[in-house]
């Protein structure tokens, strides 16, 4: 069947975190509220904390989690103390912030191609930044035409309400549509549940050793033009 519609992951999808969200910014957000961390230790402490993000059960927007996970962070940094939590709050709420973020390079050419090709392009993110705001700030507003953030829709992917109410937006049936992200289980496997075809983006090259079928890896959204052709 054609595909009509793609719609994609927002974060390290479509944007990365600059400096703000790496191991010297969280030091400094620590550092306001008198916790002592060590920013060598952030990227083993992202990886320590990702099975709070990858194994909730129930997929409702919470915003605790959030700051769950960012407190976890910083305690793999070695952060200690009451003042974690308010560091991880200040973090969950600058995360909103369009403007602590940078688009890869392959998004604005990737997009621009699939939608002069007449396909319906969207966005589907777990994070509660405002995606209107996100589209107007990259210059996507003209090509993202459908959006839904699970801080308004109330469930997370991968919840199949999720990805049914993007595709009522782009009005196109799940067959019709592919969903492009860098996880397996939120992205990924929920949309292909919800019908749809899923494309799972490792920029690392690295993929995981047991990959459910009918789905495609791609190391760069260049590589997804030909698979729609």
């Amino acid at each position: 069947m054609t595909i009509r519609a793609v719609f994609f992951d927002v974060d390290f999808t479509l944007i990365y975190p600059g400096p703000t969200f790496q191991g010297e910014g969280y030091a400094r957000f620590c550092a306001q509220e008198g916790v002592s961390v060590d920013p060598e230790g952030f990227e083993t402490a992202v990886a320590a904390a990702s099975f709070i993000l990858d194994e909730v059960e129930e997929p409702i927007y919470d915003a605790s989690l959030f700051v769950h996970y960012t407190a976890t962070i910083i305690e793999h940094m070695g952060g200690r103390g009451a003042g974690v939590v308010r560091v991880a709050e200040r973090i969950y709420e600058q995360w909103a912030g369009n403007h602590h973020f940078e688009m890869y390079d392959d998004v604005e050419p990737v997009l621009s191609e699939l939608w002069k090709r007449g396909i319906v392009l969207g966005v589907i993110s777990n994070s509660h930044r405002s995606l209107d705001a996100f589209r107007e700030h990259f210059q996507l507003d003209t090509m993202v035409t459908a959006a839904v953030s699970s801080a308004e829709h109330g469930y997370m992917k991968p919840h199949p309400s999720i990805f049914e109410a993007a595709l009522a937006q782009a009005g196109v049936a799940a067959g019709e549509a592919a969903m492009v992200g860098d996880s397996l289980k939120a992205d990924i496997e929920g949309a292909v549940a919800a019908g749809m075809r899923g494309f799972l983006l490792r920029r690392s090259g690295d993929v995981p050793p047991a990959m459910p079928p009918g789905i495609t890896v791609i190391g760069t959204l260049r590589d997804l033009p030909a698979h729609l052709s």
